[in-house]
């Protein structure tokens, strides 16, 4: 049996209840009420959260770049020269993982390596001309890959979807 089509809400992304042969299905694996909820919610989330992530990587793997090296790039292409550690910070990687991805992205031509004037110890990121070169060509297009990938709700449900998540994103971390 196939899930009828969700009613759409002005401002309300879609939502429906997924149908079994025996009418409404409670949750995932017959949790009901709020744990089903929590749980059903989770499953969407990250379903949704793959499949748009499987239409960035693909775009940026069709550039050459790995999601890691992609981060780095973007990163300092928005902020410009950043230290490692705040680098680091910013994509959410070990510092070991900075330092691999600075490494192959130096070894490419991308980025290099500064000294901080204030700190011997520390070390700037910065995208050459190469990479800058790099990053406005295929920027444009990744954005365009990420408005297909999420064009499956109006500019409003998205709008919404952003608030919601926020939330979600913050009552989560608060919760550490």
């Amino acid at each position: 049996m196939t899930n009828p089509a969700p009613e759409r809400h002005e401002g309300d992304a879609a939502i429906a209840m997924e149908t079994g042969p025996r009418g409404p299905v409670p949750g995932p694996a017959g949790y009901e009420g709020e744990a089903g909820l929590a749980l059903k919610l989770w499953i969407v989330l990250s379903r949704a959260g793959a499949a748009v992530r499987r239409h960035a990587e693909a775009d940026m793997t069709r550039h050459g770049l790995t999601p890691g090296e992609f981060a780095i790039l973007e990163v300092l292409f928005h902020r410009g020269p950043l230290l490692l550690g705040e680098v680091q910070r910013k994509i959410l990687v070990s510092s070991g993982g900075v330092t691999y991805l600075v490494d192959r992205l130096e070894d490419a031509g991308l980025v290099e390596r500064r000294e901080c004037p204030g700190d011997r110890r520390a070390r700037y990121a910065a995208l050459t001309d190469k990479g800058e070169r790099l990053m406005h060509r295929i920027f444009p297009e990744h954005i365009e890959a990420i408005e297909r990938a999420v064009s499956g709700l109006e500019p409003n449900e998205q709008r919404r979807a952003i608030e919601l998540l926020r939330i979600l994103g913050k009552h989560a971390a608060d919760m550490e």
